[in-house]
């Protein structure tokens, strides 16, 4: 496992003021990834108006950014490896944010594709990077944050996007709002990412390769974290023309929606840390299982769109913390951590990339109403297969009530001596 080398007075696992600034930065970080998606996402008609383009041709490059983050993202697990985690999140980050201004100074399809290609390889890699400081940092905290980490994500993306659209209504060209908010965002992750730990491998551990198939490891995490994908995906992208279609409902309450779901799983992620705290990965999951599985109960039998509405909320709950205990898991494991977590990465986003595609195919094939069942089949495979993401690797930090613990091993005070065949924080599956 990655280990921490010192970093200013000490060493950051046994300093809670440099552990705290860590979890500060990488939590910023994290916004700063969001920001950047939500500020790209909200433009896309600008770009199909300034390029003319076709539904058709608007959709072939929009696959772009997942089929480059999904080739380069093994790579990013030897960024980490060879340059240490704290340069690796650093560089990554910076350019994944200068590569916002590249799709809106492009004059012609072909090279939209090629640089939404390499929007989505450095945001990829950046993903795997952050997730991987975001993994240590949960390790030395000796407390959940990974689904916090995650909200301020979605968190970000919002921000990113309120700003896009008060850009848009002041007449804001975007090849001129993307550059500055891209300028903004690369000054701000290079001051904050000063506070990152600088995740170091072993000097006798050997450098995991440049690409590479998910580990085995990963698959069954993965598979877990695919399940929530494909749910959000179909949400996402379905939900308003769900409510249209089988509810009957205006657009305007179609979009609802969406706001709904969105709304619904960020909170859920922000307030998501507590629940496995208290109730571990494994069963918080179980749980979220059960609340995504009625949600998509309430889609399918939905007589009104109020009910509609309602059960896109609760898959949005259910789903939220799923992802990023994946990543919680996958940072756990035996062998190479930065692989796992890039493999899982590969699989969640291949996932993103096929969903809304595969949904609309069962669809055709089908009724909405079959497919959003299909959905709820999915999410009720999380209730089963829960017990994958409490497989956490030994050396864990006790969970502490108001901080990160001070020393390695280190008990609360009254405290029972720590079961040596206990894993994780108390949590075996």
């Amino acid at each position: 496992m990655p280990h921490a080398t010192p970093s200013g007075s000490g060493l950051p696992g046994r300093d809670t003021s440099v552990i705290r600034r860590a979890r500060i930065a990488v939590a910023t970080v994290f916004t700063i990834h969001g920001c950047v998606s939500g500020t790209f996402a909200t433009r896309i008609p600008w770009l199909r108006d300034h390029l003319d383009l076709s539904a058709g041709q608007l959709g072939l490059a929009l696959s772009f950014p997942a089929i480059g983050a999904s080739v380069a993202m093994p790579l990013a697990g030897w960024m980490v490896h060879r340059f240490g985690g704290r340069a690796a999140v650093r560089w990554l980050i910076v350019v994944y944010c200068a590569a916002l201004a590249l799709p809106v100074q492009t004059p012609a399809l072909p090279w939209l594709c090629a640089a939404l290609f390499l929007y989505g390889a450095t945001a990829g890699m950046a993903d795997v990077a952050m997730n991987g400081q975001g993994v240590e940092v949960e390790r030395k905290y000796g407390r959940s944050i990974m689904s916090g980490l995650h909200g301020m994500w979605s968190a970000g993306a919002l921000i990113g996007s309120a700003v896009a659209v008060a850009a848009t209504h002041a007449g804001v060209g975007a090849d001129l709002h993307l550059p500055v908010v891209g300028g903004v965002l690369v000054a701000t992750g290079l001051w904050v990412c000063r506070n990152l730990l600088d995740v170091r491998s072993e000097p006798d551990q050997e450098a995991p390769p440049r690409f590479a198939l998910p580990p085995r490891s990963a698959l069954a995490i993965g598979a877990v974290g695919m399940c929530a994908v494909f749910a959000e995906g179909a949400s996402m992208d379905w939900s308003g023309v769900y409510l249209k279609d089988v509810t009957g409902t205006s657009s305007s309450v179609a979009a609802a929606s969406f706001t709904a779901f969105a709304c619904t799983m960020a909170a859920a992620r922000l307030a998501g840390d507590a629940l496995v705290r208290r109730f571990g990965p494994a069963r918080t999951v179980r749980f979220s299982g059960v609340l995504a599985s009625l949600g998509g109960l309430l889609v399918v039998t939905a007589a009104s769109p109020g009910q509609a509405i309602a059960g896109f909320a609760l898959l949005g709950v259910g789903i939220a913390v799923v992802v990023p205990l994946a990543f919680a898991a996958a940072g756990q494991t035996d062998g190479a951590p930065s692989q796992a977590i890039a493999g899982v990465a590969t699989i969640t986003y291949a996932t993103s990339l096929v969903a809304p595609a595969a949904f609309g195919a069962i669809a055709d094939a089908t009724t909405l109403r079959l497919s959003f069942g299909l959905v709820t089949v999915g999410t009720s495979l999380l209730i089963v297969f829960a017990g994958v993401l409490g497989r956490r690797g030994a050396g864990q930090r006790p969970t502490t009530t108001d901080g990160p613990a001070t020393e390695p091993g280190a008990a609360r005070p009254g405290a029972a001596p720590p079961d040596p065949t206990a894993r994780g924080r108390g949590q075996t599956g």
